[in-house]
């Protein structure tokens, strides 16, 4: 997942939470008195106390020193987005699940593509299971995208709800 923080009248910034080290996790855990599964949950549900907490454990990367309570964000200056490989693997389950109503399957695409870090990745992702997976002349093997994030995949079919731009 893909945090983007866009504070009033700056420039914005992302920040990846797709990969955390086990001490950033336990920090966030215990910052936000939650289970990393429950905070993990929250971002697909924009939760502003999840999002804040992971947004600021990732800032601390670049300034060790920066206290919670300096890190007090309006709820519309902080957004989730889906990486490439949730963007994927999102892009994949709405197909299995909508893939026999193009009318829903439409919706659903939509809202995959609102959600995407990068539009562009989203619409590779929905090319890819519309038209199948892409093959290389040359190899004849299947690519696809890598991904180095630990994290585990979601079970949830629905992008995550997230802030208005």
């Amino acid at each position: 997942m893909i945090i983007i923080h866009t504070p009033e009248g700056g420039e914005p910034e992302r920040l990846d939470v797709g990969r955390l080290r086990a001490s950033e996790i336990q920090i966030a855990e215990r910052t936000a008195d939650r289970p990393w599964d429950v905070l993990k949950a929250g971002l697909l549900n924009a939760d502003v106390t999840s999002v804040r907490t992971l947004a600021w454990v990732v800032k601390k990367r670049a300034d060790p020193s920066l206290r919670f309570s300096a890190f007090d964000p309006f709820e519309d200056e902080l957004k989730v987005r889906f990486d490439s490989r949730e963007t994927h693997g999102y892009a994949k389950e709405l197909f299995e699940r909508y893939g026999h109503d193009p009318v829903e399957l439409a919706g659903a695409w939509d809202e995959l593509r609102s959600a995407a870090d990068d539009p562009a990745v989203a619409d590779a992702a929905i090319k890819e299971q519309t038209d199948g997976p892409k093959v290389e002349a040359s190899s004849g093997s299947e690519t696809s995208e890598t991904s180095t994030s630990d994290s585990s995949p979601t079970t949830s079919a629905t992008p995550p709800t997230t802030s208005t731009p």
